[in-house]
């Protein structure tokens, strides 16, 4: 009934507008709402908070749960009737037919150019600074320095909060693409920040159908155990076990089977931003021994296996982890409208392509 009675504002508004320019109008009015939806997510969780303090009633909490989770999909929906209109329009319906003809090349040929991405973090394995499971990927905070944007740690705190439609996980080598793995979110129009907040109870598959591009230099090192590009599946955010907690993994990269039982510690889950010892759900750590930033995809479950590989020196005193090469940077761009990413070779910079 909500979406109903804002999708009925929306047209009203539009058909209020003179005939030239309702359109836009429309399109301008359902963006403006579908940002006003991106941000309602965060008040319910100061509600959600609230409830879970003052009231011990688990039908209750679960109700909010599932009333916060319905809004982080409507910022979805919406973009979809904004896409619907916005392809209508660029159809060229009511143009005349040789107008058409005459521009429907060069309009193709944009459309294929066009679209932006925008770096959101980038992870360095062995500068220093330990990108784990608690740190960043929940709360936005800024990280880092634009100068450094691609050598270090670092993390966008303005790209974290805009709502993204695809995601692109980067390696790369001093600046130049490596690999890269282009996913399409099954829910558009969600910042990330709103994604990796949503901890309890986490586990979410975020794409679906695997990666629309996969492109993997001729000369490129490491992939038998790389996280990212050594296995198969779909992008899944916030993996919990217990006091395990990985920010991003694939479906077909870890060891514990989707179904397993969350209250189990197993240390055998490997991927991006990741913490062998922490109240996962709430985003705070019991020790800081065993944080870390990068792991390697491997059979090593506790407490039997003792030598887990690490890439780099970031990552906490923990007695089983283990530095180890590191396999490049790993960076995360975001866009609402790209149709692919640069193949490897790339030199990449903070903002990539143009605007449609």
């Amino acid at each position: 009934m909500f979406y109903v009675i804002a999708v009925c504002l929306l047209l009203a508004v539009g058909a209020a507008a003179s005939a030239g320019n309702e359109t836009q109008i429309l399109l301008d009015d359902i963006k403006k709402f579908r940002e006003l939806l991106v941000e309602m997510p965060d008040s319910l969780v100061d509600i959600e908070s609230k409830i879970d303090g003052l009231i011990d009633d688990k039908e209750v909490k679960q109700r909010i749960q599932e009333f916060r989770k319905k809004f982080l999909e409507l910022p979805g929906e919406f973009f979809d009737l904004e896409m619907d209109v916005t392809e209508i329009t660029c159809s060229g319906k009511g143009k005349d037919v040789e107008e058409e003809e005459e521009e429907g090349e060069d309009s193709e040929n944009q459309t294929e150019e066009c679209g932006l991405w925008h770096l959101g973090m980038n992870l360095n394995p062995a500068d220093g600074h330990i990108m784990d499971y608690t740190t960043g990927w929940s709360t936005g905070t800024f990280i880092g320095s634009t100068e450094n944007a691609l050598s270090r740690d670092f993390l966008d705190s303005q790209v974290w909060k805009e709502p993204a439609d695809f995601i692109a996980i980067v390696r790369h080598q001093h600046g130049v693409v490596d690999a890269v793995k282009m996913f399409k979110f099954k829910h558009w129009g969600i910042s990330l920040l709103d994604r990796f907040k949503d901890m309890d109870p986490g586990r979410m598959v975020v794409t679906s159908g695997g990666p629309i591009q996969e492109s993997i230099a001729d000369d490129a090192a490491n992939l038998s155990d790389d996280p990212i590009f050594s296995v198969g599946g779909d992008l899944a955010f916030n993996w919990i076990n217990h006091d395990n907690g990985h920010r991003i993994v694939m479906t077909e990269g870890f060891l514990a089977p989707l179904v397993t039982v969350q209250d189990v510690s197993e240390d055998n889950t490997h991927g991006l931003g990741n913490h062998f010892s922490c109240r996962c759900k709430t985003n705070t750590e019991n020790t800081a021994v065993w944080k870390h930033e990068i792991s390697n995809i491997q059979d090593c479950p506790w407490p039997r296996c003792q030598n887990q590989r690490m890439q780099g020196t970031d990552h906490g005193s923990g007695s089983s982890l283990k530095s180890g090469p590191v396999y490049g940077n790993y960076a995360i761009f975001v866009s609402k409208d790209a149709v692919s990413f640069p193949e490897p070779g790339f030199e990449l910079q903070p903002e990539i392509g143009k605007a449609c």
